[in-house]
């Protein structure tokens, strides 16, 4: 089988839980893979188009507050549906949006990339490295007893999920904490990653032309990062799972 067509499988054998349409019937999810990175420090591709992003963010906080926005407000209703208290653990678009008004993180083209259109696009993205999944990834509520590796103090510590939390894993663990919260270490994007995994997630009012809208860009910026790059993607809806 060639690597294109493991991406795929990979990416298309994607669960989510119907327990997270239970909780949120209006979910929606794009995973979307790429293979073929060449790796690369920030450029002046990637500096721009933090900049706009930044710029974006200020003009959407210059009438409201972050949490006032449609698709952040949301975010913070699922989060207490689970039972996580938002204003101690902010969904990733919240965090980044209070980021971007002071300036986003240069990292690396990949990562300043993705950064980029979530503030952009005002929608949770998280970016990891494919290679380090052990089978495909999965969202579902969680038992408590799934290993989450992750650092306190420098040292690497083993935590593990609330029962009810959800969380995406796959084979090996948690690999992100209370939907889009906090990744692990194990799955995280390094400065040498090739092929990454994206997850975009999506609530009422975004629609899902909006989502894939968000996808379509992030493929587009993506697929300057080599010359043989390969792209896949899989939407996942409730009604995708009946």
């Amino acid at each position: 089988m060639s690597e294109t067509a493991q991406l795929q499988k990979l990416v298309k054998a994607s669960t989510i839980d119907p327990a997270i349409f239970e909780l949120r019937p209006d979910y929606r999810a794009i995973l979307l893979a790429v293979d073929g990175l060449v790796p690369g420090a920030s450029n002046d591709a990637s500096e721009a188009l933090l900049q706009k992003a930044e710029a974006s963010a200020r003009q959407a906080l210059q009438e409201q507050k972050v949490e006032s926005l449609p698709h952040v407000a949301a975010w913070r209703a699922a989060y207490q549906g689970f039972g996580a208290k938002p204003n101690r653990t902010r969904n990733s678009l919240e965090a980044l949006l209070r980021r971007a008004v002071t300036g986003l993180p240069r990292v690396n083209r990949l990562t300043d990339i993705y950064n980029a259109i979530s503030v952009l696009h005002q929608i949770p993205l998280g970016g990891e490295d494919l290679s380090k999944y052990s089978g495909p990834p999965r969202l579902i509520r969680a038992t408590g007893e799934e290993p989450f590796d992750t650092a306190s103090n420098g040292e690497t510590v083993i935590e593990h999920p609330e029962p009810g939390e959800v969380i995406w894993c796959d084979d090996e663990g948690v690999t992100c904490r209370r939907w889009n919260w906090r990744q692990g270490r194990r799955t995280q994007l390094q400065d040498e990653t090739t092929t990454a995994l994206f997850i975009l997630d999506a609530l009422d009012p975004m629609t899902t032309d909006a989502l894939q809208a968000a996808a379509e860009e992030l493929a587009t910026h993506l697929s300057g990062l080599g010359p043989d790059i390969t792209i896949t993607d899989h939407l996942i809806t409730k009604t995708t799972l009946t």
